[in-house]
């Protein structure tokens, strides 16, 4: 199964199918939750009913001495230079090293640590986190490239539907590549930057009914400042516009409401951050076309985010206005650990820990009730998170 190091938005690039491009974030004014009786955390081997097991395992990865020149060994088509498989795969691995080298630039002194993994199944991955940086609080850089057969229950997952009762699939073979990157940088006034992009398939084995073989390219690239500088934000998002309109008008619009709205903390009623592109589920379109839309994407990550940390890292900042990163850095574990599919479908399924929670940062802030001053900075940024505005 491919989550163990490939998950969707914060972590990895684990191919989960958006259920709607139009949810709807909705303030919960008026909620009312249940009380929780106390139970023991520890469950007797005897206790079977009412516990919810994961449905699917996942396979442990094999730690790797050195990286191998592709992942793709012993698939079908492997040795094809040209293939959708192996081009993706080229693409993500030299993103991988573009983007690790300009972080490490801008730092100015830490250094990438590298994980290299294979799995029984198929395929393998490379993590790198850098922490306690000049400039980097923690940035993690992982790709991914996994192919096998998924479990049903995995399927489905993926697919983001659930299957009529005479179409469930047995076991479905896939293929999944990605990269993905969320980076803190330790300057409040510093803006931390997730960016995904992905690529799967499934087929259809002559067993498995209801597995059509299929294909879909997903991702996004988001901003998450603590304080609003515009020119910074028209910059990223001028960035990802550029990008779009190379291949359709229509992509910039659609993909930066599909993100404000996928990075919704509904319990709290506000986005995130201040939004980007996010796409999923995306096959509607010629494959070589969205294969080089994915790889632009992927390539204007450094040109959208260099430069704002260029001019924002070496600011001067107060206890408070560091105080406010941390609480906002809150909301980002919220959104990781409650509502990110990839995250949560891998800490249920027992994925690579350390690979699942790479997207969260060293530290964060919990204050009780904690309301910032009407037109303060702190409440501007807020206001721009519970009502996402149009930047461009």
């Amino acid at each position: 199964m491919p989550c163990a190091s490939i998950v969707s938005a914060p972590s990895y690039a684990f191919p989960f199918r958006s259920s709607s491009a139009s949810t709807t974030c909705i303030t919960p004014t008026a909620l009312s939750l249940p009380k929780r009786s106390r139970k023991p955390a520890i469950e007797s081997k005897s206790m079977s009913k009412g516990v919810v097991r994961a449905a699917v395992s996942i396979e442990k990865e094999t730690p790797e001495a050195e990286r191998p020149e592709t992942f793709l060994r012993g698939v079908d088509e492997a040795h094809s230079s040209s293939s959708v498989r192996a081009r993706f795969e080229k693409m993500i691995r030299e993103a991988q090293d573009s983007v690790c080298s300009a972080l490490e630039a801008t730092d100015g002194g830490a250094k990438f640590k590298e994980d290299v993994w294979s799995r029984p199944g198929g395929g393998g991955g490379i993590s790198r986190v850098l922490q306690d940086g000049a400039v980097w609080e923690k940035a993690g850089v992982n790709v991914s490239v996994v192919y096998g057969v998924m479990p049903p229950d995995a399927y489905r997952a993926a697919k983001g539907a659930t299957t009529s009762p005479d179409q469930n699939p047995g076991p479905v073979p896939f293929f999944a590549a990605g990269i993905s990157s969320v980076l803190h940088p330790k300057n409040p006034f510093a803006p931390t930057l997730h960016f995904n992009y992905r690529y799967f398939e499934t087929d259809a084995p002559k067993d498995a009914p209801g597995a059509p073989r299929q294909w879909w390219f997903g991702g996004g690239t988001d901003l998450t400042p603590a304080y609003i500088f515009e020119e910074d934000v028209k910059h990223f998002h001028s960035i990802q516009k550029r990008a779009c309109d190379k291949f359709d008008p229509t992509f910039y619009p659609r993909f930066k409401k599909w993100c404000d709205d996928y990075f919704c903390i509904k319990h709290r009623g506000e986005r995130r951050g201040l939004g980007g592109i996010f796409f999923d589920d995306l096959n509607d379109y010629d494959q070589e076309m969205l294969l080089a839309f994915a790889t632009e994407c992927t390539n204007s990550v450094i040109p959208a985010y260099i430069p704002i940390i260029e001019k924002r890292k070496d600011l001067p900042f107060t206890d408070h206005q560091k105080a406010w990163q941390q609480l906002r850095r809150g909301r980002y574990v919220e959104f990781n650990l409650v509502y990110d599919r990839g995250t949560t479908f891998g800490l249920k399924t027992g994925g690579r820990i350390e690979s699942i929670l790479v997207s969260l940062p060293l530290t964060a802030r919990w204050e009780y009730d904690h309301k910032p001053e009407e037109g303060s900075e702190e409440w501007k940024l807020l206001d721009a998170c519970i009502n996402p505005k149009e930047w461009i």
